[in-house]
């Protein structure tokens, strides 16, 4: 009964950060072309969650001690960078190339979080996922539009506050691991507040506090459109972000984003006809896609491997009477 009530909220955990991921991604490309002012999006959406919390979930703040709070401020540098590097990526490459650029991240994730105090049964089939939806990644960069190349660098900066993002919370909201005696909505709610923050910092050295006012009042009504929505769904993939990292462990969660990809790009390409993919680049986002889907069930398959292994650990040796 009990690991069917896990599961059950795994899957509704998950599930609403799917839904969340995918709105997000295009949300903030919409968003950030409305609004090129990268640093003043992410702020306005750390601002509005923020508020939200407050108003909305004012009873189901909760930190334990301050030592907690002290903890957990380490993630927030993370959070913020992962939020304003995708913004930063967004503005100058398509979704389809930031997606696929981050099938690099689960690999790392794996290596570090052997060292965790309950570490990640590791196989060679999920190993072989992971270096696969490396390889479709390579294969789709190999003809990556020239005007695209200006991203590279966020791209890669990205992966690294991504990955410690999730590695952080991982390491400290896991029941298995080392977790922090904070609710989820105080944990949402001081991500953002120390997120904005750091934005004041990031509006400065990126000189757009003059830009904000005429910038502002040249946005159209399908502009504020764009901006008011994606501030409304940062509120919730900053709550189910948190949800589902402390069902899944980091690796799990990075390939869960890789699992967005075929929606994001099946969107931009068909739908939204934003975007213009070569046959090889079809080919390497179908590689990452497939490899996702495969490492889900190694994952799986390894994770039932491990209970029962450590079942017949556990489990004491009866004497012959």
């Amino acid at each position: 009964m009990a690991y069917a009530a896990e599961t059950v909220e795994m899957a509704t955990g998950v599930g609403c950060w799917v839904v969340c991921s995918v709105g997000m991604l295009i949300f903030n490309k919409q968003a950030v072309t409305s609004l090129p002012l990268e640093c003043t999006l992410v702020g306005l959406q750390l601002i509005f969650t923020a508020l939200a919390m407050v108003t909305c979930c004012w009873g189901s703040l909760h930190i334990g001690s301050r030592q907690d709070l002290m903890r957990w401020l380490v993630v927030v540098p993370f959070f913020t960078g992962m939020l304003l590097t995708s913004m930063f990526a967004l503005s100058n490459a398509s979704m389809t190339t930031v997606v696929t650029f981050r099938a690099v991240s689960p690999l790392v994730a794996m290596a570090i979080e052997r060292f965790y105090p309950n570490p990640l049964k590791v196989t060679p089939a999920i190993i072989a996922c992971i270096l696969v939806m490396i390889g479709g990644a390579v294969v789709y960069a190999g003809v990556m539009d020239s005007s695209e190349f200006g991203a590279l660098f966020w791209l890669l900066l990205n992966n690294f506050f991504a990955i410690g993002d999730r590695l952080l919370q991982r390491l400290m909201l896991a029941k298995d691991q080392n977790p922090v005696d904070m609710s989820k909505t105080a944990i949402t709610l001081v991500n953002n507040v120390g997120g904005t923050l750091v934005l004041l910092v990031a509006l400065f050295f990126h000189g757009e506090f003059s830009k904000i006012a005429p910038t502002f009042g040249a946005l159209s009504g399908m502009d504020a459109f764009w901006i008011i929505s994606s501030c409304i769904v940062s509120v919730g993939i900053s709550y189910t972000g948190i949800w589902a990292q402390s069902l899944v462990t980091a690796t799990s969660f990075l390939v869960l984003v890789n699992a967005n990809k075929f929606f994001i790009i099946f969107l931009e390409a068909f739908i939204l006809h934003t975007k213009s993919l070569t046959v090889t680049q079809i080919v390497g986002s179908i590689i990452v896609i497939l490899a996702s889907v495969a490492y889900g069930k190694a994952r799986e398959h390894a994770e039932l491997e491990g209970k029962l292994e450590n079942q017949a650990e556990t489990t004491p040796i009866l004497a012959k009477p």
